[in-house]
C-alpha cells in the first residue's frame, strides 16, 4: 500500500506539472517609480488573488504553477497603478498574453498581442490627500445666489432712500400698489383663489383705464391754460 500511495503521488506531481506553468515578467522603473523602495509592499495577483507572486529588489516577478486557463494579470500597489494583461495558459511554450481593459468582455479575445515574459510600468501615483480649497472671495460673489443676497441687502438698505426722494402722488400709488398686493397674497394664502385672481385681473386691467383719464386731464388742462390767455 506504502509504494502505490507513493507511486500516485509521483504520478500527480508529474501531471500537475505538465498541466502548469510558471507566469514571469518584470517591472520597468521610470521617474514615476524609480525603484522598488518607492513601489513598497506590492505582489503580482492573477484573478484577483487565486494565484499571487512576489516583486523582487530589480523588478522581477514570478507566479509558479499556474494551471490551463485564461487569467488577469494585476500588480496590486499601495501608492502605484499598473495596467491589466490578459493571459491564456495553454500547451504551447510560452503563454499568450494581450492586453485588457476593466469592465470589457472577455470573449472575443484583443487580436493585440504583448511580448512574453511580460513586462509592465507604474502609470501614475494615487494621491490620496486633497489640500482643503482656500478662501475666494472673488469665487465667492461669482456664485449667483451670493450674488442674488448681496443685491437683496442693497436693494434693502436703499429702499429708505428711494421712497425718500419720490413725489408724493408717485408715493401714494406706490402704498395703493403694495397694498393691493398685500391683499391678493392674503387671498392665496387663505385659499380664496376666486377674489384673488379677480384682483390681479382688476390690477392689471386698472393701467389701462388710468392712462385715458390721465390723458384727459393733460388735455383739459391745456383748454383752462389757453381760455385764460
Amino acid at each position: 500500500m506504502t509504494r502505490i500511495s507513493l507511486f500516485l503521488l509521483q504520478l500527480l506531481s508529474c501531471v500537475v506539472v505538465v498541466f502548469s506553468f510558471d507566469i514571469t515578467g518584470k517591472v520597468l522603473w521610470n521617474d514615476e517609480c524609480p525603484d522598488t523602495t518607492a513601489l513598497g509592499q506590492a505582489k503580482v495577483s492573477l484573478n484577483e488573488g487565486i494565484l499571487t507572486g512576489g516583486i523582487t529588489r530589480n523588478g522581477e516577478f514570478t507566479i509558479p504553477d499556474v494551471p490551463w486557463g485564461t487569467y488577469i494579470l494585476t500588480i496590486l500597489a499601495h501608492d502605484y497603478y499598473f495596467d491589466q494583461v490578459r493571459i491564456d495558459v495553454s500547451n504551447s511554450t510560452s503563454p499568450e498574453v494581450r492586453p485588457y481593459v476593466a469592465g470589457t468582455p472577455m470573449d472575443p479575445p484583443s487580436t493585440i498581442f504583448l511580448p512574453y515574459p511580460i513586462s509592465l510600468t507604474p502609470r501614475e501615483k494615487y494621491v490620496y490627500f486633497v489640500p482643503p480649497e482656500r478662501f475666494n472671495l472673488a469665487g465667492m460673489l461669482a456664485n449667483p445666489m451670493m450674488l442674488l443676497m448681496v443685491g437683496g441687502g442693497v436693494m434693502m438698505l436703499a429702499m429708505p432712500y428711494l421712497i425718500k426722494n419720490l413725489d408724493p402722488e408717485a408715493l401714494e400709488e406706490l402704498k395703493e400698489q403694495q397694498g393691493k398686493m398685500g391683499s391678493i397674497q392674503n387671498a392665496f394664502q387663505n385659499g380664496d383663489f376666486k377674489s384673488g385672481f379677480s384682483s390681479l385681473m382688476a390690477a392689471a386691467d386698472q393701467p389701462a383705464q388710468a392712462s385715458p383719464s390721465k390723458a384727459g386731464g393733460a388735455a383739459k388742462a391745456r383748454g383752462n391754460k389757453k381760455a385764460k390767455r
